[in-house]
């Protein structure tokens, strides 16, 4: 009876070890299965994707998406949101493509729809407590639960902006050489980010973006005029800007106050927001 007893022991030890391994083989391949190959057309998105651990699943990409310089490297650079084509994304064979609802091309989503290619779109709201939600909401779609880390450095960061006594009045000049000037206006995110960083925003007068001109130069008189680094350069440095028509007659021109930002960080409003309007701060308060 021993003997029956202990080979009876043994024939059970047996069995479940090699149901546990069993267990744990489906649970490796269904982490597999999870992978996905990401597209992902907008910058501030494949800053949250690569921030949340999932850079390497990235595959293609669209202009704006410059942050981290590792995913231009590895991933396929698609060019711009609005110029794309559903073969261009087919023949990457994605799994997954996300999207800002607000920048893709109505006919290419529904050809991208027809394919069977799961698409998520996302709302982009240009404020802290926006990016917190796209940060969630992205963690969300890729099964990830751990986004608190991003969030708390958003706060941590937006805590050390100090605001000035004075605010500056501002000013964002986007440029694309001296033929292409554009001031920014209302509901864009250069006006937020300014505002978060302490300074005041001097045009209210209107939405999104129109080109530069002397009137709206000598009606704001910005104390310190913004530009991205690609923008500034794109017009030689401060000289090139000072030779646009009115910016030497205004208070920023003057006193050469002209500062740049990298142009993803400062628009972005991605989990870099709260690094965003800490450098900006820091910029306006020198």
């Amino acid at each position: 009876m021993k003997k029956i007893s202990l080979l009876f022991i043994v024939a059970l030890l047996v069995t479940v070890t090699s149901c546990i391994n069993e267990s744990k083989t489906e649970f490796a391949e269904t982490e597999v299965t999870r992978a996905h190959k990401i597209i992902s057309l907008n910058g501030a998105i494949t800053e949250i994707v690569a921030a949340l651990g999932y850079e390497n699943q990235i595959i293609g990409v669209d202009v704006t998406s410059t942050f981290p310089e590792t995913v231009k490297q590895a991933a396929k650079d698609l060019g711009h949101v609005r110029s794309l084509t559903i073969e261009s994304i087919l023949e990457l064979q994605p799994t997954l493509i996300l999207a800002s609802d607000r920048d893709i091309n109505p006919e290419l989503l529904n050809k991208i729809k027809e394919s069977g290619i799961e698409t998520l779109l996302f709302t982009q709201e240009f404020s802290v407590s926006g990016s917190k939600k796209l940060i969630t909401q992205i963690a969300e779609a890729l099964g990830e639960n751990d986004s608190e880390s991003l969030i708390k450095k958003i706060d941590n960061d937006i805590a050390q902006v100090i605001l000035p006594e004075a605010e500056p009045k501002v000013l964002f000049i986007y440029a694309r050489g001296a033929g292409t000037l554009m001031v920014a206006g209302n509901n864009t995110p250069m006006k937020n980010i300014v505002e978060i960083a302490g300074g005041e925003y001097v045009i209210t007068e209107f939405e999104d973006f129109k080109p530069l001109t002397p009137e709206w130069l000598a009606q704001s008189n910005p104390d310190v005029i913004l530009l991205f680094d690609s923008g500034l350069q794109s017009l030689g440095g401060i000289d090139g800007l000072l030779q646009a028509q009115g910016v030497s007659q205004t208070n920023a021109g003057k006193n050469k106050r002209i500062i740049s930002m990298e142009g993803g960080l400062l628009s972005g409003f991605g989990p870099r927001v709260g690094e965003a309007a800490t450098q900006l701060n820091q910029k306006l308060n020198n």
